[in-house]
């Protein structure tokens, strides 16, 4: 196991990446690990980008992920997904995306168009040695609960193994986490579980 895993969840004010954060945090320590969270906001806290720092190992030092030092990124909106990787992706890095697009101030605007998706992909893996994108806010939608799209990802994340802990209790992290719907969290956890794995096992 390496001694210290680096991760950092990038999204947007309201989409519950700290909250995804503070769940692995939780179970980190559950499994008798250190864990450091620490969240950097944009603009506003609803709609400007928000990143999560999450370190987990034996022996954890310094708050924020060093650049081009993560060794994951979980990205719940695929810009800032690209943001988070281009500062923090280290070449091995494993990114985690959701595919559904919510457009920046800037956009909306008229500053720039957003990038094609597919444009978007093709420099995550420029930048990463794995790339998982698949639409996790659908999964949340299936689960009864669209705010969930978090609580997905984490599933997903944890069908990658690349977590030093097991995927038993980050659910129960997640229940302690999020009380409030604990069936529909756990189901929306369950379906990104069931998604990654199946892109893995292809």
């Amino acid at each position: 196991m390496r001694k210290v895993i680096s991760l950092i969840i990038a999204g947007v004010g309201g989409q519950g990446n700290v909250k995804a954060a503070q769940i692995l945090g939780l179970a980190a320590l559950k499994t008798g690990l250190d864990a450091v969270v620490s969240d950097v906001f944009g603009i506003s806290q609803r709609g400007g980008a928000v990143i999560s720092h999450v370190k987990i190992g034996e022996k954890v030092h310094g708050p924020l992920v060093a650049e081009h030092d993560a060794d994951v990124v979980v990205g719940l909106e695929p810009m800032e997904a690209l943001r988070a990787a281009l500062k923090f992706a280290k070449p091995s890095c494993l990114i985690l995306m959701n595919k559904r697009v919510i457009p920046p101030i800037e956009v909306s605007i008229g500053f720039y168009k957003y990038p094609p998706f597919d444009d978007l992909v093709k420099v995550l893996k420029q930048l990463a040695k794995v790339v998982i994108a698949l639409d996790f806010s659908e999964l949340a939608e299936k689960a009864g609960l669209p705010v969930a799209t978090n609580i997905a990802m984490l599933g997903g994340l944890a069908a990658t193994k690349i977590l030093p802990i097991n995927v038993n209790v980050l659910r129960e992290a997640v229940k302690e986490g999020v009380p409030r719907a604990v069936e529909q969290n756990l189901t929306a956890f369950d379906l990104g579980f069931d998604a990654v794995a199946q892109v893995i096992n292809r």
